[in-house]
């Protein structure tokens, strides 16, 4: 199926130590529209760390955004003048994480409490560069987790000039739950975000959390504007050919094999620059699940691979896998 709207949005959400560069390029092989995220950087982590480090990304990872965490105007700013200066196609400002870490920087998940604040920082970033300005948030926080205080929290903020909101469907727990608790004990509450999408019609809409089927995908494009695929994406890349389906009529999914021999160059590439085999190898770690010699792969790419750090070995594998 195709969405009859191209304007619909599909994405991979961004996620710490998975979506990094080499995980993007993979993504792209296998899915070239789907959007995908950069994992969430700090401002601080901007300003004083290695910039061409943090934000280096391949050409073709195209369209591609650049989440990051703050809540000082001008460090958001700045922030977005440097993601615009290194070619992203949008910046994001983080308004879901919850862990304690996050919290002691004053941004994240904890910044729902503070919509005046959040507006000041997407109408600084929007001064700063013309990119799209975008917030990812959850449903709620602790005991502010009614519709109301959700309405309010996206009044204000697209009030500043925000034109689009990812939101996760649960809330968070500030303090009780870990992040991956706050991944899956929270309950989901779709229809809240198909209510934001009537309240808000002039607004981009796009929903998370929970989707794992290409159904689940279709269903809920026929509430919002997008739909952002976390963890199904990551553990189970291959899943990525079916959301491509929804926006290109004329996509032919590759075989887990072709993908493979699609990202050997990359590797090569990487490992002349000074990249770990590793580094590049574990984001294959789910490409064969469901199928024959999953288990088997996994173990390859574990163990024989981790050990050797040879690209040539790990080429002369694949021939285990031929028909897959």
């Amino acid at each position: 199926m195709v969405l009859p709207e191209t304007n619909k949005i599909v994405s991979i959400a961004p996620m710490m130590d998975w979506t990094d560069k080499h995980f993007r390029y993979l993504a792209r092989i296998i899915a070239p529209s789907v959007r995908v995220y950069t994992e969430m950087i700090s401002c601080e982590a901007l300003i004083h760390g290695d910039k061409a480090r943090l934000l280096a990304f391949d050409a073709s990872e195209h369209p591609i955004a650049l989440q990051v965490g703050g809540c000082d105007p001008e460090k958001l700013a700045f922030s977005a003048t440097l993601a615009a200066q290194y070619g992203f196609d949008e910046i994001n400002l983080n308004v879901g994480c919850p862990s304690e870490r996050v919290q002691e920087a004053r941004i994240g998940a904890c910044l729902m409490a503070d919509p005046v604040c959040v507006a000041a920082g997407v109408a600084s970033m929007r001064k700063a560069a013309t990119i799209p300005v975008t917030v990812k948030t959850r449903i709620g926080i602790d005991d502010h987790d009614s519709y109301e205080h959700l309405y309010h929290f996206i009044d204000v903020v697209q009030k500043a000039g925000c034109e689009q909101f990812i939101i996760h469907a649960r809330k968070a727990w500030l303090t009780g739950l870990s992040p991956k608790e706050n991944r899956d004990i929270p309950p989901l509450n779709y229809p809240r975000v198909y209510q934001l999408k009537k309240d808000f019609p002039h607004l981009s809409i796009i929903i998370n959390g929970g989707i794992t089927t290409h159904a689940d995908a279709v269903l809920h494009l026929t509430h919002v504007d997008g739909v952002m695929i976390g963890r199904q994406a990551y553990q189970q890349p291959y899943f990525l050919t079916e959301l491509e389906t929804l926006l290109s009529k004329d996509y032919q999914a590759p075989s887990r094999l072709e993908i493979i021999a699609a990202y050997i160059p990359y590797i090569h590439q990487q490992l002349r620059n000074g990249a770990r085999l590793h580094d590049m190898t574990r984001h294959l770690l789910g490409l064969f699940n469901g199928q024959p010699g999953a288990r088997s792969w996994r173990r390859y790419l574990s163990t024989t691979v981790h050990q050797v750090a040879d690209p040539f070995v790990f080429t002369k594998s694949l021939s285990a896998f031929e028909g897959v």
